[in-house]
């Protein structure tokens, strides 16, 4: 709800977390000359009955993502956070740890990264190889991209 109210993609805690793991401040990750954000939902869907946020409609990505991207090019990286990214661009049916775990086979020009809110926390812990292997080689790609 935050986002929503700022109008700002990632104007919250889960936005810190994401430009803390993206390497970049605030300035550079909302610099439109050289960073896109494109949302899976282009509005915030709501709340669910325990609280937690609705799932992207789909009618959304059916609608503008293809438009989206074509308008963007040929793009040099794309960052896919969380899971319904993960199938929108992927495919499959795999689980975000599945996915993610999978990097490799996407760097790259793409990175899946589980969703940065703090709901994720105990999957960061668990998953140590993430900060340890992943967000490094991300920041590298990130660095060679923006120069």
């Amino acid at each position: 709800m935050r986002v929503h109210a700022a109008g700002k993609p990632f104007w919250d805690r889960s936005g810190d977390r994401l430009r803390d793991w993206l390497g970049l401040d605030a300035d550079a990750f909302y610099r439109r000359e050289q960073v896109a954000i494109v949302p899976m939902a282009f509005c915030f869907p709501g709340y669910n009955k325990a609280g937690s946020d609705l799932p992207p409609p789909r009618i959304c990505s059916q609608t503008w993502h293809d438009q989206v991207m074509d308008m963007l090019g040929d793009v040099p990286l794309t960052v896919l956070v969380g899971g319904y990214a993960h199938r929108w661009r992927l495919g499959g049916a795999g689980t975000v740890t599945e996915t993610v775990r999978g990097w490799r086979d996407h760097a790259p020009r793409v990175f899946p990264l589980p969703h940065p809110s703090w709901r994720n926390t105990g999957w960061l812990k668990k998953h140590s190889w993430f900060a340890a292997d992943l967000l490094p080689a991300l920041q590298t790609r990130i660095k060679d991209v923006l120069q």
